[in-house]
């Protein structure tokens, strides 16, 4: 059992007891089918994908502690860190941004560390940027988690000569001079860039630009990202803004031949109010709501995208790119605001389980995805504290949904009461299934409801299945989360409320949960 398991596995009693007790509850009763007889599209891996930005904590302290650190450590990156990140089987990372990216010059991060130049990040928190971390550091990042590399370039201050350099310098088995420069700074044989980003958020802090603008723009820096690898670059195209369509018709009408991929950003704020958007330790009921109606949007967001992409592309060439999306909270009282630094809880899980079962019902189009982010900001997967390190209740929802990763996507009905609340009412339960490489029909539930347990019965046409084991996550209090002091507050437990009998799945659903099953 590795350490990680171990941590999971010390579940205080306390929590299970509140598992058994949640389950006794009078329950609401459902009813659906998993149709095992019509498979769908592949739920790519990439789907669970991280973002790793120059912003706060999240490289420095977060993966990163440097190479003479007392913290262990493998050539800098935090050997926990890169452990509890290779368990969640990360797909791809995202870096150096964000935002970030428009203002990074690919030449302030290469060479002598004590050599590199000392910036200003002056998007997030005024602090000096020390560019220890650069391109050599990430891609060394990406080989030890076992990931694939998604550059984002510059568009916002840079030239489409430094984008056309940067590739070069990485990925020319040459002996040309920026080629010969990489072998100087110690990587003899090309890195292998998967995903070349160009631009990040152009239509704000990417360069504050029109879609008509951006659109001609991506035309042209597009065309030298190029190298001489095998496989091709994927390209991706700098997105919408949320509910922005109007920039997906523009691009796709007039770039949609010269891309691979376009992104597209949406954060939930669970009030709606950017100036006040609650704290994420909050029990409050009604916020708990307001965080529920704002996640549910992705479903409209990505439709609607997807629509206007089929449009231009019916043959679903061209992949939507949800590159970065979670919930976004105030930031943790006496940190640092442009840290962008938050707790994260049983309600950040189930938004989690839920934006990924959406995704998972768009796997046709939306083929990446990347939560912000990975370590220390904003929906992370881990909080650090100096030698310490937290594995998050969205972290345990990514374990949890491994399973989905390259499996075949499965349509699920379902009728089930709505979760109300004064004037605002949500979907009970969402639900995703999928078949696996192995066979296994794999079932997610999340009960949106955090008052209501509710008794789930699902029929199983086409599933040969005799046995069904699962785990859960949830907790007593909705603001459930951990602490250095109480690392397994919250963490996934066997569960026992499923039975599976004559092709019927019933589950017994407790409220605020997210459920994991296996049939085989």
């Amino acid at each position: 059992m590795t350490s990680i398991s171990k941590r999971v596995a010390g579940l205080s009693l306390f929590v299970v007891a509140t598992v058994g007790a949640q389950v006794r509850r009078a329950p609401i009763t459902a009813e659906g089918v998993v149709r095992g007889d019509s498979a769908g599209a592949v739920i790519a891996p990439a789907i669970y994908g991280q973002f790793a930005e120059h912003l706060g904590r999240g490289i420095y302290d977060g993966v990163w502690v440097g190479p003479d650190s007392p913290i262990p450590n493998t050539r800098g990156f935090r050997n926990d860190v890169i452990a509890a990140l290779r368990a969640i089987k990360v797909p791809v990372v995202r870096w150096p941004g964000g935002c970030f990216a428009d203002d990074y010059h690919w030449r302030d991060g290469i060479g002598p560390r004590a050599s590199r130049p000392v910036r200003v990040n002056v998007l997030w928190g005024g602090v000096e940027e020390s560019n220890a971390v650069g391109t050599h550091e990430f891609f060394d990042l990406a080989e030890q988690i076992g990931a694939k590399t998604y550059v984002a370039g510059n568009v916002g201050t840079g030239t489409p000569v430094e984008m056309a350099r940067w590739l070069e310098y990485l990925t020319s088995p040459t002996r040309s001079t920026l080629a010969n420069e990489r072998r100087r700074n110690g990587r003899e044989t090309p890195y292998t860039v998967d995903l070349f980003g160009v631009g990040n958020e152009t239509w704000g802090c990417g360069g504050n630009m029109t879609a008509e603008h951006y659109a001609d723009l991506y035309r042209n820096f597009g065309e030298f990202v190029r190298s001489p690898q095998s496989p091709r670059i994927v390209k991706v195209a700098s997105g919408a803004n949320s509910d922005d369509y109007h920039w997906t018709e523009v691009l796709m009408q007039r770039a949609a031949g010269q891309m691979d991929a376009m992104s597209m950003h949406y954060y939930t704020v669970p009030t709606g109010n950017w100036d006040k958007k609650g704290a994420a330790t909050s029990t409050d009921q009604s916020l708990w709501m307001s965080t529920m109606v704002q996640a549910l949007r992705m479903e409209e967001l990505v439709s609607r995208h997807s629509a206007i992409m089929d449009k231009f592309d019916p043959k679903k060439r061209v992949a939507l790119y949800v590159d970065e999306w979670g919930v976004w909270h105030d930031v943790e009282p006496g940190t640092n605001p442009g840290f962008l630094y938050q707790q994260n809880t049983l309600r950040d899980a189930v938004v989690a389980g839920l934006t990924l079962n959406i995704f998972h019902a768009h796997a046709d189009r939306v083929r990446l995805a990347a939560i912000a982010q990975m370590v220390n900001v904003l929906q992370a997967m881990i909080l650090t504290d100096h030698d310490k390190m937290i594995l998050t209740p969205t972290y345990h929802v990514f374990e949890m949904y491994t399973v989905f990763q390259g499996a075949t996507q499965l349509p699920v009905t379902l009728d089930a009461p709505r979760y109300v609340l004064g004037d605002a009412s949500v979907p009970g339960i969402s639900a995703s299934a999928a078949r696996g490489a192995d066979g296994a029909v794999y079932v997610a539930l999340v009960n949106l409801n955090p008052a209501q347990a509710s008794s789930l019965a699902l029929r199983l046409p086409g599933v040969q299945a005799t046995k069904v084991t699962a785990r859960i996550l949830t907790a007593e209090s909705l603001g459930a989360h951990n602490t250095v002091v109480a690392p397994t507050a919250i963490a996934p437990v066997a569960f026992t409320g499923a039975t599976l009998r004559a092709g019927v799945l019933r589950v017994e659903l407790p409220a605020k949960s997210v459920v994991v099953l296996t049939l085989r």
